[in-house]
């Protein structure tokens, strides 16, 4: 991946990242796809995981306070962990100046892989957790499966956005832009 030229044409200095929020070790991956750290990989995971998180509890809230069944409350719920998930990045390359047709699509390549994994497992662990479906908002097992699925998540998303990241994918397409 060419880090040289950006959208404004100026040319991409790494050091420039040094005091930029979150992403002075991203310099040495700028160089070389294959040496990325996994500071650099849970950064990345955490930054999508809180999207989803934000998105996924909103949308059981929602469907729990509406009474809707389980399959409409997942359905409301991985559909809100998506939006906000990509919201995180596209409000914050639109702030790096794209345009918003180009931010969505930066979005959509920066997050899909990762923001799909996450979902995969959450869900999966919600889903064989028992009774875990049945449970309201006020109660532990609830928080539990929830909370859990999303640590197992993190963990298992984290070496897939490294081995993205390594290849110039996911999370490292956001780094072209600012």
């Amino acid at each position: 991946m060419d880090h040289s030229a950006h959208q404004t044409g100026t040319a991409h200095d790494p050091a420039a990242h040094e005091g930029h929020h979150g992403h002075a070790d991203h310099a040495m991956s700028h160089g070389a796809h294959g040496r990325v750290s996994w500071a650099m990989a849970a950064k990345a995971t955490l930054h999508c995981l809180t999207g989803c998180a934000i998105g996924e509890i909103l949308g059981m809230v929602i469907g729990t306070a509406l009474m809707w069944g389980n399959v409409p409350t997942m359905a409301l719920a991985i559909t809100l962990a998506f939006l906000f998930g990509y919201s995180f990045t596209l409000f914050a390359v639109r702030r790096a100046g794209l345009d918003f047709k180009t931010a969505i699509k930066v979005a959509l390549a920066a997050d899909t892989v990762s923001i799909a994994v996450m979902e995969i497992v959450d869900n999966t662990i919600i889903a064989l957790t028992p009774g875990a479906m049945d449970a309201h908002l006020s109660d532990g097992l609830f928080w539990f499966a929830l909370l859990g699925g999303f640590a197992v998540a993190f963990l298992i998303t984290t070496p897939v956005n490294k081995w993205m990241i390594g290849r110039g994918k996911g999370h490292a397409v956001v780094h072209a832009y600012h």
